[in-house]
């Protein structure tokens, strides 16, 4: 087993990050970040996402697996102070994992440029200083004009995150589907919207359609420039996310965990 392990460039993490390397070479573990079998965030949800990002390009051979280092993050399973039982997992690796939908933005620009970006949990359009106008279509059909803040369109991982203060759905992840939820839209005599969130399956693509003018593009905790857009086009990746469940976590306990608890005080 190949594992590379990813710290985020606090102390701590990098702190582990020492203390985890020795433990997997111990193991006879080979750690390296040339071609992974497995890679290992530690930090937060942020470095989890930036990892995946890292190795975007090669996700049909890499496995993720999470170590936080600061608050409980819904990405990563393991504590610090269980680095031994995560190191023995590894040893003894038998494939086991869990698999997310991801999602592809194709954005066209203006200028006439194309951009293919990938994401974990949303893309999210909007603009700081004032509203935004989109055209939405499915499958090529107008399904609304949409005036307000702007839209988010989730995956299933995603939609326990910034859709779901949206008031989106959450979506069990065995269902390779895309969220659209709008963000404070306006509604009038000129741009009517359906005023709720829309759940379209991976054969169905969304195509959003820019008026003129700067918008912005989020998306997971990146950002594209702030330029002119004229269209970006949804889909569900061919490439899941792969993640190493060696603690046989469910994505309901991972929602379980980070929003309800134990029922305990």
């Amino acid at each position: 087993m190949k594992v590379c392990l990813f710290p985020n460039d606090q102390p701590q993490s990098l702190k582990v990050a020492d203390l985890l390397k020795n433990k997997l070479e111990a193991a006879g573990q080979e750690v390296s970040s040339r071609q992974p079998d497995l890679v290992v965030s530690i930090g937060g949800d942020g470095t989890f996402l930036s990892a995946v990002h890292q190795f975007s390009n090669q996700l049909a051979n890499i496995r993720f697996v999470g170590v936080h280092t600061g608050h409980l993050g819904f990405y990563s399973d393991w504590l610090v102070d269980e680095l031994d039982d995560l190191v023995d997992k590894i040893a003894h690796d038998h494939g086991q994992l869990n698999e997310y939908p991801l999602m592809e933005g194709e954005v066209f620009y203006a200028d006439g440029q194309v951009a293919e970006i990938l994401a974990v949990n949303e893309i999210i359009l909007n603009r700081i200083t004032n509203s935004l106008a989109i055209d939405v279509y499915i499958n090529d059909v107008l399904f609304e004009k949409f005036r307000g803040d702007g839209l988010a369109v989730s995956t299933p991982a995603g939609s326990s995150g910034y859709n779901k203060s949206l008031g989106g759905a959450l979506i069990d992840p065995d269902f390779a589907a895309l969220q659209m939820t709008e963000i404070a839209s306006i509604n009038n005599r000129v741009y009517r919207t359906l005023g709720s969130p829309i759940i379209v399956s991976a054969d169905t693509r969304i195509r959003v359609v820019l008026e003129v003018g700067n918008s912005t593009i989020n998306y997971d905790s990146f950002q594209l420039p702030q330029v002119a857009y004229r269209q970006i086009l949804f889909k569900i990746s061919k490439e899941p996310l792969k993640m190493a469940n060696y603690k046989q976590i469910s994505f309901w306990q991972r929602v379980k965990n980070s929003f309800i608890g134990d029922g305990h005080q």
